[in-house]
Protein backbone atom coordinates (compact mmCIF):
# COMPACT_ATOMS: atom_id res chain seq x y z
CA UNK A 1 0.00 0.00 0.00
CA UNK A 2 1.05 3.38 -0.88
CA UNK A 3 2.62 5.15 2.94
CA UNK A 4 0.71 8.16 1.82
CA UNK A 5 -2.62 6.76 1.33
CA UNK A 6 -1.82 4.29 4.60
CA UNK A 7 -1.22 7.62 6.58
CA UNK A 8 -4.06 9.72 5.42
CA UNK A 9 -6.53 5.97 6.50
CA UNK A 10 -5.11 6.87 10.21
CA UNK A 11 -5.30 10.29 10.51
CA UNK A 12 -9.21 9.73 9.23
CA UNK A 13 -9.47 6.98 11.54
CA UNK A 14 -8.24 8.79 14.39
CA UNK A 15 -10.32 12.06 13.63
CA UNK A 16 -13.37 9.73 13.40
CA UNK A 17 -12.88 8.23 16.47
CA UNK A 18 -11.99 11.62 18.22
CA UNK A 19 -15.93 12.51 17.19
CA UNK A 20 -17.40 9.58 18.53
CA UNK A 21 -15.60 9.94 21.95
CA UNK A 22 -16.64 13.63 22.01
CA UNK A 23 -20.41 12.72 21.16
CA UNK A 24 -20.21 9.68 23.31
CA UNK A 25 -19.36 12.43 25.81
CA UNK A 26 -21.58 14.98 24.46
CA UNK A 27 -24.60 12.90 24.97
CA UNK A 28 -23.95 12.07 28.74
CA UNK A 29 -26.16 13.60 31.30
CA UNK A 30 -24.65 16.01 33.71
CA UNK A 31 -25.89 15.64 37.18
CA UNK A 32 -28.45 18.40 38.46
CA UNK A 33 -27.79 20.75 41.43
CA UNK A 34 -31.32 18.70 42.80
CA UNK A 35 -29.44 14.90 41.97
CA UNK A 36 -25.82 16.19 43.60
CA UNK A 37 -27.09 18.04 46.41
CA UNK A 38 -29.09 14.45 47.01
CA UNK A 39 -26.33 12.06 46.85
CA UNK A 40 -24.52 14.62 48.77
CA UNK A 41 -27.00 14.84 51.64
CA UNK A 42 -25.34 11.70 52.94
CA UNK A 43 -25.26 11.76 57.34
CA UNK A 44 -22.37 9.74 56.81
CA UNK A 45 -20.15 11.86 55.33
CA UNK A 46 -21.15 14.71 58.60
CA UNK A 47 -20.62 11.77 60.57
CA UNK A 48 -16.68 10.91 59.56
CA UNK A 49 -16.11 14.62 59.74
CA UNK A 50 -17.53 14.39 63.67
CA UNK A 51 -15.45 11.46 64.58
CA UNK A 52 -12.37 13.08 63.24
CA UNK A 53 -12.77 15.77 64.95
CA UNK A 54 -13.25 13.63 68.19
CA UNK A 55 -10.20 11.84 66.99
CA UNK A 56 -8.24 14.61 67.57
CA UNK A 57 -10.14 16.18 70.60
CA UNK A 58 -9.05 12.93 72.41
CA UNK A 59 -5.44 13.16 70.98
CA UNK A 60 -5.21 16.85 72.02
CA UNK A 61 -6.23 16.15 75.34
CA UNK A 62 -8.58 19.29 75.61
CA UNK A 63 -10.22 19.28 78.64
CA UNK A 64 -14.20 18.65 78.99
CA UNK A 65 -15.12 22.32 78.61
CA UNK A 66 -13.02 23.21 76.22
CA UNK A 67 -13.62 19.90 73.83
CA UNK A 68 -17.10 21.33 74.25
CA UNK A 69 -16.35 24.69 72.60
CA UNK A 70 -14.83 22.95 69.97
CA UNK A 71 -17.81 21.00 69.18
CA UNK A 72 -19.93 24.23 69.68
CA UNK A 73 -18.36 26.52 66.97
CA UNK A 74 -17.54 23.33 64.58
CA UNK A 75 -21.20 22.22 64.62
CA UNK A 76 -22.34 26.06 64.08
CA UNK A 77 -20.54 26.28 61.22
CA UNK A 78 -21.43 23.30 59.44
CA UNK A 79 -25.27 24.24 60.51
CA UNK A 80 -24.75 27.62 59.36
CA UNK A 81 -23.67 26.62 56.30
CA UNK A 82 -26.32 23.66 55.38
CA UNK A 83 -28.87 26.14 56.23
CA UNK A 84 -29.74 27.42 52.87
CA UNK A 85 -30.19 23.60 51.69
CA UNK A 86 -33.78 23.41 53.51
CA UNK A 87 -36.11 26.14 53.21
CA UNK A 88 -38.00 24.72 56.79
CA UNK A 89 -34.80 25.57 58.58
CA UNK A 90 -33.26 28.99 59.64
CA UNK A 91 -30.27 30.72 60.49
CA UNK A 92 -29.10 31.06 64.41
CA UNK A 93 -28.42 34.48 63.72
CA UNK A 94 -29.40 36.69 66.53
CA UNK A 95 -30.83 33.51 68.70
CA UNK A 96 -27.15 33.44 69.97
CA UNK A 97 -25.20 35.65 72.30
CA UNK A 98 -24.24 38.12 69.72
CA UNK A 99 -23.70 35.83 66.64
CA UNK A 100 -25.25 37.65 63.45
CA UNK A 101 -26.15 35.86 60.63
CA UNK A 102 -23.32 35.37 57.89
CA UNK A 103 -22.06 35.03 54.30
CA UNK A 104 -24.63 34.51 52.01
CA UNK A 105 -24.91 32.34 48.70
CA UNK A 106 -25.07 34.74 45.77
CA UNK A 107 -27.99 34.95 44.23
CA UNK A 108 -28.51 32.68 41.08
CA UNK A 109 -25.71 30.38 41.50
CA UNK A 110 -25.53 26.77 42.06
CA UNK A 111 -24.08 25.41 45.32
CA UNK A 112 -23.54 21.74 47.23
CA UNK A 113 -24.60 22.67 50.25
CA UNK A 114 -23.66 19.34 51.97
CA UNK A 115 -20.21 19.56 50.92
CA UNK A 116 -19.94 23.95 51.74
CA UNK A 117 -21.34 22.35 55.46
CA UNK A 118 -18.80 19.75 55.53
CA UNK A 119 -16.18 22.15 54.56
CA UNK A 120 -16.85 24.69 57.24
CA UNK A 121 -17.00 22.42 59.85
CA UNK A 122 -13.30 20.66 59.13
CA UNK A 123 -12.21 24.28 58.52
CA UNK A 124 -13.63 25.21 62.34
CA UNK A 125 -12.02 22.11 63.72
CA UNK A 126 -9.09 22.15 61.94
CA UNK A 127 -8.43 26.22 63.68
CA UNK A 128 -9.55 25.41 67.03
CA UNK A 129 -7.16 22.22 67.36
CA UNK A 130 -3.71 21.22 67.15
CA UNK A 131 -2.91 17.95 65.38
CA UNK A 132 -3.24 19.36 61.90
CA UNK A 133 -2.25 16.39 60.18
CA UNK A 134 -4.94 14.82 60.89
CA UNK A 135 -7.35 16.21 58.92
CA UNK A 136 -4.63 16.55 56.20
CA UNK A 137 -4.75 12.77 55.54
CA UNK A 138 -8.36 12.32 56.00
CA UNK A 139 -9.65 15.43 53.66
CA UNK A 140 -7.34 14.04 50.80
CA UNK A 141 -9.71 11.37 50.14
CA UNK A 142 -13.09 13.13 51.93
CA UNK A 143 -14.07 16.31 49.47
CA UNK A 144 -12.93 13.92 46.49
CA UNK A 145 -16.29 11.84 46.98
CA UNK A 146 -18.64 15.00 46.45
CA UNK A 147 -16.72 15.32 42.96
CA UNK A 148 -17.78 11.40 42.63
CA UNK A 149 -21.46 12.82 42.69
CA UNK A 150 -20.71 14.79 39.67
CA UNK A 151 -20.49 18.37 41.82
CA UNK A 152 -19.26 20.59 38.52
CA UNK A 153 -16.04 22.02 39.35
CA UNK A 154 -17.39 25.81 39.02
CA UNK A 155 -20.09 24.38 41.73
CA UNK A 156 -17.75 22.39 43.77
CA UNK A 157 -15.59 25.33 44.06
CA UNK A 158 -18.04 27.67 44.87
CA UNK A 159 -19.23 25.59 47.53
CA UNK A 160 -16.24 25.13 49.14
CA UNK A 161 -15.43 29.22 49.23
CA UNK A 162 -18.94 29.27 50.86
CA UNK A 163 -17.92 26.72 53.31
CA UNK A 164 -14.79 28.50 53.81
CA UNK A 165 -16.52 32.23 54.16
CA UNK A 166 -19.20 30.73 56.62
CA UNK A 167 -16.38 29.35 58.77
CA UNK A 168 -14.18 32.39 58.91
CA UNK A 169 -17.78 34.26 60.22
CA UNK A 170 -18.21 31.59 63.26
CA UNK A 171 -14.05 32.08 63.87
CA UNK A 172 -14.41 35.47 63.80
CA UNK A 173 -17.43 35.34 66.29
CA UNK A 174 -15.61 32.77 68.65
CA UNK A 175 -11.93 34.88 69.27
CA UNK A 176 -14.54 37.54 70.94
CA UNK A 177 -15.32 34.87 73.65
CA UNK A 178 -12.86 35.80 76.03
CA UNK A 179 -11.60 32.17 75.90
CA UNK A 180 -7.81 33.67 74.94
CA UNK A 181 -8.31 35.81 78.03
CA UNK A 182 -8.87 32.90 80.51
CA UNK A 183 -5.64 31.38 79.66
CA UNK A 184 -2.80 30.96 81.85
CA UNK A 185 -4.89 31.69 85.41
CA UNK A 186 -4.00 29.31 88.26
CA UNK A 187 -6.67 28.48 91.00
CA UNK A 188 -5.26 29.65 94.39
CA UNK A 189 -5.81 26.90 96.99
CA UNK A 190 -6.79 28.84 100.10
CA UNK A 191 -7.06 25.33 102.46
CA UNK A 192 -9.84 26.48 104.21
CA UNK A 193 -11.45 23.69 105.83
CA UNK A 194 -14.45 22.32 103.54
CA UNK A 195 -12.78 24.02 100.09
CA UNK A 196 -11.16 22.00 97.24
CA UNK A 197 -7.61 20.68 97.24
CA UNK A 198 -5.77 18.74 94.71
CA UNK A 199 -6.15 15.14 94.95
CA UNK A 200 -3.71 12.28 93.76
CA UNK A 201 -2.06 10.72 92.40
CA UNK A 202 -0.72 13.52 90.13
CA UNK A 203 -1.98 16.41 92.23
CA UNK A 204 -3.22 18.57 89.28
CA UNK A 205 -3.87 22.38 89.59
CA UNK A 206 -8.02 22.81 88.97
CA UNK A 207 -8.84 23.11 85.35
CA UNK A 208 -10.31 25.98 83.89
CA UNK A 209 -11.16 28.34 86.91
CA UNK A 210 -12.11 31.13 84.45
CA UNK A 211 -14.38 29.31 82.53
CA UNK A 212 -17.37 31.09 83.93
CA UNK A 213 -15.56 34.42 82.50
CA UNK A 214 -16.58 33.17 78.83
CA UNK A 215 -19.05 34.57 76.55
CA UNK A 216 -22.77 32.63 77.37
CA UNK A 217 -23.69 30.31 73.95
CA UNK A 218 -27.35 31.09 74.50
CA UNK A 219 -28.10 31.22 78.36
CA UNK A 220 -28.27 34.92 79.36
CA UNK A 221 -26.33 35.09 82.18
CA UNK A 222 -23.46 31.98 83.51
CA UNK A 223 -25.37 32.18 86.88
CA UNK A 224 -28.77 32.19 85.22
CA UNK A 225 -29.66 28.78 86.47
CA UNK A 226 -27.84 28.94 89.28
CA UNK A 227 -28.47 25.82 91.78
CA UNK A 228 -29.39 25.54 95.39
CA UNK A 229 -26.55 26.08 97.96
CA UNK A 230 -24.28 22.88 98.66
CA UNK A 231 -24.93 21.42 102.50
CA UNK A 232 -22.77 23.03 104.64
CA UNK A 233 -19.38 21.60 106.07
CA UNK A 234 -19.64 19.37 108.88
CA UNK A 235 -18.65 16.44 110.30
CA UNK A 236 -21.04 16.43 113.18
CA UNK A 237 -23.06 12.99 113.44
CA UNK A 238 -26.21 13.57 111.40
CA UNK A 239 -25.58 16.38 109.37
CA UNK A 240 -26.78 16.22 105.38
CA UNK A 241 -22.92 16.64 104.74
CA UNK A 242 -22.05 14.27 107.12
CA UNK A 243 -24.10 11.79 105.67
CA UNK A 244 -23.20 12.26 102.30
CA UNK A 245 -19.99 11.98 102.75
CA UNK A 246 -20.60 8.61 104.74
CA UNK A 247 -22.77 6.89 101.53
CA UNK A 248 -20.10 8.12 99.28
CA UNK A 249 -17.63 6.12 101.61
CA UNK A 250 -19.61 3.31 102.39
CA UNK A 251 -20.79 2.80 98.63
CA UNK A 252 -17.09 2.95 97.63
CA UNK A 253 -16.45 -0.10 99.81
CA UNK A 254 -19.39 -2.48 98.43
CA UNK A 255 -19.26 -1.42 94.77
CA UNK A 256 -20.88 -4.59 93.25
CA UNK A 257 -19.45 -5.45 90.18
CA UNK A 258 -22.81 -3.67 87.80
CA UNK A 259 -21.79 -0.81 89.83
CA UNK A 260 -17.99 -0.88 88.63
CA UNK A 261 -19.35 -1.56 85.22
CA UNK A 262 -21.31 2.12 85.36
CA UNK A 263 -19.11 4.11 86.74
CA UNK A 264 -16.11 3.04 84.32
CA UNK A 265 -18.50 3.12 81.59
CA UNK A 266 -18.88 6.93 81.91
CA UNK A 267 -15.74 8.03 83.20
CA UNK A 268 -14.83 10.21 80.16
CA UNK A 269 -12.03 11.48 81.92
CA UNK A 270 -9.76 13.01 79.01
CA UNK A 271 -6.74 12.97 81.09
CA UNK A 272 -6.04 9.58 83.51
CA UNK A 273 -2.56 9.51 85.38
CA UNK A 274 -1.97 5.66 85.90
CA UNK A 275 0.61 4.89 88.88
CA UNK A 276 2.31 0.93 88.64
CA UNK A 277 5.11 0.75 91.27
CA UNK A 278 7.63 3.23 89.54
CA UNK A 279 5.98 3.70 86.07
CA UNK A 280 3.47 6.48 85.65
CA UNK A 281 1.58 6.74 82.21
CA UNK A 282 -1.22 8.40 81.28
CA UNK A 283 -4.38 7.41 79.44
CA UNK A 284 -7.11 8.98 76.97
CA UNK A 285 -10.34 9.02 76.55
CA UNK A 286 -13.63 10.79 75.16
CA UNK A 287 -14.74 13.99 76.79
CA UNK A 288 -18.40 13.58 78.22
CA UNK A 289 -19.02 15.94 75.46
CA UNK A 290 -17.38 13.88 72.58
CA UNK A 291 -19.67 11.08 74.49
CA UNK A 292 -23.07 12.59 73.89
CA UNK A 293 -22.62 13.73 70.54
CA UNK A 294 -21.55 10.29 69.80
CA UNK A 295 -24.68 8.99 71.21
CA UNK A 296 -26.48 11.55 69.04
CA UNK A 297 -25.04 10.33 66.51
CA UNK A 298 -25.96 6.72 67.16
CA UNK A 299 -29.17 7.25 67.44
CA UNK A 300 -29.80 9.63 64.08
CA UNK A 301 -28.25 6.42 62.42
CA UNK A 302 -31.15 4.23 64.21
CA UNK A 303 -33.44 6.82 63.38
CA UNK A 304 -32.48 7.52 59.93
CA UNK A 305 -32.40 11.07 60.26
CA UNK A 306 -31.57 13.22 57.50
CA UNK A 307 -28.47 15.42 56.93
CA UNK A 308 -30.18 18.46 58.22
CA UNK A 309 -32.00 16.53 61.10
CA UNK A 310 -28.90 15.15 61.63
CA UNK A 311 -26.84 18.40 61.61
CA UNK A 312 -29.43 20.33 63.81
CA UNK A 313 -28.87 17.77 66.33
CA UNK A 314 -25.78 17.96 67.20
CA UNK A 315 -25.55 21.71 67.20
CA UNK A 316 -27.85 22.28 69.69
CA UNK A 317 -26.61 19.55 71.82
CA UNK A 318 -23.14 21.07 71.72
CA UNK A 319 -24.66 24.26 72.54
CA UNK A 320 -26.66 22.68 75.69
CA UNK A 321 -23.81 21.20 76.76
CA UNK A 322 -21.30 24.53 76.49
CA UNK A 323 -23.32 26.14 78.23
CA UNK A 324 -24.36 23.52 81.12
CA UNK A 325 -20.51 23.98 81.60
CA UNK A 326 -20.19 27.35 81.70
CA UNK A 327 -23.21 27.27 84.41
CA UNK A 328 -21.27 24.51 86.21
CA UNK A 329 -17.92 25.46 86.06
CA UNK A 330 -19.38 29.17 87.36
CA UNK A 331 -20.51 26.97 90.81
CA UNK A 332 -18.06 25.03 90.85
CA UNK A 333 -15.37 28.05 91.71
CA UNK A 334 -18.13 29.91 93.56
CA UNK A 335 -18.92 27.09 96.51
CA UNK A 336 -15.16 25.57 96.00
CA UNK A 337 -16.63 22.45 97.26
CA UNK A 338 -13.61 19.60 98.27
CA UNK A 339 -14.03 16.33 96.89
CA UNK A 340 -14.87 13.54 99.16
CA UNK A 341 -11.65 11.40 98.76
CA UNK A 342 -9.94 14.29 100.20
CA UNK A 343 -12.65 14.50 103.01
CA UNK A 344 -12.57 10.33 103.71
CA UNK A 345 -8.58 10.16 103.75
CA UNK A 346 -8.51 13.22 106.12
CA UNK A 347 -11.29 12.01 108.31
CA UNK A 348 -12.12 8.55 108.22
CA UNK A 349 -9.87 6.20 106.16
CA UNK A 350 -6.36 7.26 104.97
CA UNK A 351 -6.31 4.28 102.85
CA UNK A 352 -9.43 4.40 100.97
CA UNK A 353 -9.69 5.41 96.99
CA UNK A 354 -12.34 6.37 95.00
CA UNK A 355 -12.75 3.60 92.34
CA UNK A 356 -12.27 6.48 89.33
CA UNK A 357 -9.67 8.80 89.54
CA UNK A 358 -10.85 12.54 91.02
CA UNK A 359 -10.76 14.69 88.71
CA UNK A 360 -8.66 18.21 88.95
CA UNK A 361 -11.40 20.64 89.70
CA UNK A 362 -13.99 21.62 92.64
CA UNK A 363 -16.66 19.06 93.56
CA UNK A 364 -20.30 20.81 93.22
CA UNK A 365 -22.09 20.15 91.59
CA UNK A 366 -21.42 17.15 88.76
CA UNK A 367 -20.26 18.38 85.28
CA UNK A 368 -21.61 14.52 84.10
CA UNK A 369 -24.32 15.16 85.52
CA UNK A 370 -25.19 18.62 84.26
CA UNK A 371 -24.15 18.26 80.57
CA UNK A 372 -25.91 14.80 80.50
CA UNK A 373 -29.50 16.04 81.55
CA UNK A 374 -28.97 19.09 79.00
CA UNK A 375 -27.98 16.90 76.26
CA UNK A 376 -30.63 14.29 77.21
CA UNK A 377 -33.25 17.20 77.41
CA UNK A 378 -32.02 18.55 73.84
CA UNK A 379 -32.27 15.06 72.33
CA UNK A 380 -35.26 14.05 73.70
CA UNK A 381 -36.83 17.04 71.98
CA UNK A 382 -35.79 16.42 69.05
CA UNK A 383 -35.98 13.08 67.99
CA UNK A 384 -38.06 11.92 70.44
CA UNK A 385 -38.95 10.08 74.40
CA UNK A 386 -38.41 6.52 74.58
CA UNK A 387 -36.17 5.55 71.99
CA UNK A 388 -34.24 2.95 73.16
CA UNK A 389 -30.41 2.15 72.28
CA UNK A 390 -27.35 0.40 72.54
CA UNK A 391 -24.29 2.91 73.33
CA UNK A 392 -21.20 0.78 71.75
CA UNK A 393 -19.31 4.26 70.90
CA UNK A 394 -16.49 3.62 73.42
CA UNK A 395 -16.09 0.45 73.48
CA UNK A 396 -12.51 0.81 71.44
CA UNK A 397 -11.66 2.69 74.74
CA UNK A 398 -12.21 -0.49 76.68
CA UNK A 399 -15.32 0.87 78.55
CA UNK A 400 -17.91 -1.82 77.32
CA UNK A 401 -21.47 -1.49 75.76
CA UNK A 402 -24.27 -0.92 77.59
CA UNK A 403 -28.17 -0.09 76.09
CA UNK A 404 -30.58 1.77 77.56
CA UNK A 405 -34.51 2.63 77.49
CA UNK A 406 -33.81 6.75 76.75
CA UNK A 407 -31.84 9.60 76.25
CA UNK A 408 -32.86 10.05 80.07
CA UNK A 409 -32.39 7.19 81.16
CA UNK A 410 -29.01 7.23 80.02
CA UNK A 411 -28.42 10.47 81.18
CA UNK A 412 -29.38 9.34 84.74
CA UNK A 413 -26.91 6.54 84.65
CA UNK A 414 -24.54 9.18 83.89
CA UNK A 415 -25.13 11.04 86.68
CA UNK A 416 -24.99 8.28 89.40
CA UNK A 417 -22.15 6.60 87.88
CA UNK A 418 -20.03 9.26 89.60
CA UNK A 419 -21.62 8.47 93.08
CA UNK A 420 -20.34 4.56 92.32
CA UNK A 421 -17.27 6.03 91.04
CA UNK A 422 -16.53 7.71 94.58
CA UNK A 423 -15.55 11.21 93.19
CA UNK A 424 -19.02 12.67 93.74
CA UNK A 425 -22.14 13.31 96.58
CA UNK A 426 -25.69 12.69 95.62
CA UNK A 427 -26.77 16.27 95.90
CA UNK A 428 -24.20 17.61 93.47
CA UNK A 429 -25.42 14.79 91.09
CA UNK A 430 -29.30 15.72 91.63
CA UNK A 431 -28.25 19.47 91.91
CA UNK A 432 -26.35 19.57 88.74
CA UNK A 433 -28.56 17.21 86.59
CA UNK A 434 -31.67 19.46 87.54
CA UNK A 435 -29.35 22.49 86.26
CA UNK A 436 -28.60 20.69 83.29
CA UNK A 437 -32.41 20.32 82.19
CA UNK A 438 -33.00 23.92 82.63
CA UNK A 439 -30.34 24.91 80.17
CA UNK A 440 -31.28 22.26 77.79
CA UNK A 441 -35.05 23.75 77.54
CA UNK A 442 -33.47 26.91 77.61
CA UNK A 443 -31.64 26.15 74.28
CA UNK A 444 -34.59 24.91 72.71
CA UNK A 445 -37.02 28.07 73.71
CA UNK A 446 -34.70 30.47 72.41
CA UNK A 447 -32.19 28.73 69.59
CA UNK A 448 -35.22 28.01 67.39
CA UNK A 449 -33.37 26.51 64.05
CA UNK A 450 -36.92 25.38 62.49
CA UNK A 451 -39.28 27.78 60.96
CA UNK A 452 -42.11 26.08 62.51
CA UNK A 453 -42.61 25.90 66.43
CA UNK A 454 -40.97 23.96 69.16
CA UNK A 455 -43.72 22.34 69.50
CA UNK A 456 -44.20 20.77 65.86
CA UNK A 457 -40.49 19.52 66.16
Amino acid sequence: MNPVKHLRKQLLFGCLTALVMLGLAGCQKKATPAEYNAKAADPERYNMALDKLTQVVIHDIFSPPVASRIYGYANLAGYEALVPFDPNYTSLGGKMKRFQTGPQPEAGKDYCYPLASARAFLTVARALTFETEFYDEFEKTFYEKYKEDGVPDDVYERSMAYGEAVAKHVLDFAAKDSYKQTRGFKFTVTNEEGTWVPTPPAYMDAAEPQWNKLRCWVMDTCSQFMPPRPFAYSLAKGTPYEKEVMEVYQIGKNLTEEQKKIAYFWDDNAFVINVAGHVTYASKKMTPGGHWLAIAETVARQKKLNLMQTVEAYTLTSFAMADGFIACWDEKYRTRTVRPETVINKSLDPKWTPYLQTPPFPEYPSGHSTISAAAATVLTELIGDNIAFTDSTEYKYGHGIRSFKSFRDAALEASVSRLYGGIHYRSALDNGAAMGEKVGQWILQKARTRKSTIASR
